[in-house]
């Protein structure tokens, strides 16, 4: 007859159970500590390349922008211009040089500034390239049509518009001759956008000035969003 354990032998046997699951979850805790260890590791190996983008893309813009402003600094006020050095975009502000109200043909004036200002904008680029992701020609209107149209209908024909004005710039400047060494480069790299009346330039009360609101400009797209995803897909 099967006769049931007690006594000191059964203690020692409890004894012996509970410090194997002891043990196990010893084991257990101690793999979990390694996986965080190894876990917080890698977060922080990823925080500083996020960083090392980080101070990379400070150091590229603000040296990008000490030599465009170094190019450009005696034409700015010749070409009523001007350089953002947050966002790095080149603005074209006088309209009356830049098209004709409603049309995106562009002016002599702004032809003769595009012959002297694109290759030098090039050349000051190509110091940079392994950290551009893209150049845009953004295209600025004022929210005015006429005072027949309405605002929504409005919006939509400035959207056109200014979309037509720099495609008409990125046409012009490609095919410039003391570029043409470049055409491929600026193809792939160079694109042209129109914002329409989205941005408008406001006066000190907060009304749209609608004079420098109708501009031109080359923004700089540097490539750290780009790196800093690629960091957190690997």
């Amino acid at each position: 007859m099967f006769q049931s354990k007690s006594g000191p032998k059964k203690a020692a046997e409890d004894a012996d159970h509970w410090m194997s699951v002891s043990d196990l979850m010893s084991g257990l805790m101690i793999v979990f500590l390694f996986i965080s260890i190894l876990l917080m590791r890698n977060a922080l190996g990823e925080r500083d390349k996020i960083k090392e983008v980080a101070v990379t893309y400070q150091n590229n813009q603000v040296a990008l922008y000490e030599n465009l402003k170094k190019e450009f600094q005696n034409d700015l006020d010749a070409w009523n211009a001007d350089i953002d050095p947050l966002t790095l975009a080149f603005e074209f502000k006088s309209p009356d040089v830049l098209f004709q109200t409603g049309s995106a043909i562009i002016k002599p004036a702004f032809r003769h500034i595009l012959d002297d200002f694109f290759p030098r904008y090039l050349k000051v680029l190509s110091q940079f390239r392994h950290s551009l992701n893209e150049i845009r020609i953004e295209g600025h209107t004022s929210s005015q049509w006429n005072q027949q149209t309405p605002p929504e209908e409005a919006y939509f024909r400035n959207m056109a518009l200014s979309q037509e004005r720099t495609r008409s710039v990125l046409l012009y400047i490609q095919n410039m001759d003391a570029v043409k060494s470049e055409k491929e480069w600026i193809r792939q790299n160079m694109a042209a956008v129109g914002f329409s009346s989205s941005r408008l330039v406001l006066d000190e009360h907060g009304h749209e000035d609608a004079e420098r609101s109708r501009r031109v400009s080359f923004r700089v797209m540097t490539n750290a969003e780009t790196q800093i995803r690629k960091i957190l897909q690997d």
